[in-house]
């Protein structure tokens, strides 16, 4: 939120991430990630291989004139641009999403389109933003005919989802999940605060964080996509345990059921997510400086690499429970 990129200062971020695995049966490498990400002709797509592979589109802006959702019911309309992009961690876990930041007042009539243009992701509101209700609003859905920037991301994913380049054969069943958040200015003097995360029905996270003046709507926006990715890490991996039986099995007990591939079910259920997911857990790799602190809070509760380790540990441990009979059956000598 930089004062200095409108005339008015802005006093309210917001901003919805979907996150969804790719539907392709190997990961994109970074030549066809760059390929699907390019959303515009004029600008190319940012590509890092460090500290792991990660590919993001050029923005895209999407123009708006409606009302924005408030939790005491004012209808408070607003005009301007939204930003939306899209990201590709390990050629394998697609997000995209959508923010704007709104200023604490705007005039009483609507400017050239021009005007907004060139201020990107910036909406003005008709008079003064009742912003704390403006705030709670957004993060409670809203109303039908309020601005809804999950539409936009949701869009952009869509759009992205049935790109030639993927064969639809994902490696692992998955749920895509939804993090909205909001952010807003931070007392004189403080750092900022993530004053709260919460798991919504519907694979919907909601998430509200305090910041300094002067800090950028995009690197707010990067913060949300990093908790966001990492969230639907651990949601994935609880839901891939959670839907098979674990065990060896007791003595005398019969044999387990083989997998298409001659493996036990346990193995044929797990090896996807060592392959494809248990290497991509790498919280604050892209979170700028000033924000990553914001991570000790989710370290410490609900603590989410602790819960990420005692999962990774749990699949290393069936695959070694159902590793043991088959190497006791290789050394059995032949009669």
């Amino acid at each position: 939120m930089r004062p200095e990129d409108t005339a008015q200062r802005a006093v309210l971020a917001c901003g919805e991430v979907r996150t969804c695995l790719l539907p392709a049966g190997q990961a994109l490498d970074s030549r066809a990630a760059a390929q699907l990400l390019r959303l515009r002709a004029d600008e190319r797509v940012l590509v890092s291989e460090r500290p792991n592979l990660y590919a993001r589109s050029p923005d895209v802006l999407t123009g708006v004139d409606c009302p924005l959702p408030s939790s005491n019911g004012a209808r408070v309309r607003a005009v301007g641009t939204v930003t939306a992009r899209a990201a590709l961690t390990e050629g394998r876990v697609l997000q995209t999403s959508a923010h704007f930041r709104v200023t604490a007042t705007g005039p009483d009539h609507r400017r050239p389109w021009g005007h907004y243009l060139v201020r990107p992701a910036v909406l003005e509101p008709f008079g003064k933003l009742p912003r704390d209700a403006v705030a709670e609003g957004f993060l409670g859905g809203g109303r039908h005919g309020d601005l809804d920037v999950g539409l936009i991301a949701a869009g952009l994913q869509t759009r992205l989802l049935r790109h030639p380049l993927l064969d639809q054969r994902p490696p692992l069943r998955s749920r895509p999940t939804r993090l909205r958040w909001v952010a807003v200015p931070a007392r004189d003097g403080d750092g900022p605060s993530l004053e709260r995360f919460t798991l919504a029905e519907d694979e919907l996270r909601t998430v509200r964080l305090r910041v300094p003046e002067g800090t950028r709507s995009a690197d707010v926006a990067g913060l949300c996509d990093d908790l966001a990715l990492h969230d639907w890490l651990l949601t994935t991996l609880v839901r891939v345990l959670d839907g098979i039986r674990l065990g060896p099995g007791e003595p005398g007990h019969r044999r387990r059921p083989a997998a298409a591939d001659g493996l036990p079910v346990v193995v044929g259920a797990l090896r996807p997510a060592v392959d494809h997911l248990l290497h991509l857990w790498m919280p604050r790799a892209r979170v700028s400086g000033e924000l990553a602190t914001l991570w000790d809070v989710l370290e410490d509760e609900p603590g989410f690499t602790r819960q990420w380790l005692a999962l990774v540990q749990r699949v290393r441990d069936q695959l070694t429970l159902h590793a043991i009979p088959a190497a006791r059956r290789e050394v059995e000598p032949t009669p």
